[in-house]
């Protein structure tokens, strides 16, 4: 059972850091100062799309990560 636990914690850490990986970056520079910041008046907006999506596979895979790693910390201590 170890062993299978340990070997999904493996392929959700891949999985997750494929998703991050994956995801728009969102960078702030030095355009923003020159031009008054013109582009923080869209960025608060909900991300939509493929943006939404990874956001959310993301969340998954940590929470999913999190429950495998406390079972393998639970079953490794008994």
């Amino acid at each position: 059972m170890y062993n299978i636990l340990l070997t999904l914690l493996i392929v959700d850490s891949i999985l997750m850091i494929i998703a991050v990986l994956m995801q728009p970056a969102k960078n702030d520079n030095a355009s923003s100062a020159l031009s008054g910041g013109a582009a923080d008046l869209f960025s608060k907006q909900k991300p939509r799309g493929f943006e939404a999506f990874m956001q959310r596979v993301t969340v998954v895979l940590g929470v999913i990560m999190f429950g495998l790693a406390l079972a393998l910390a639970y079953i490794s201590s008994h």
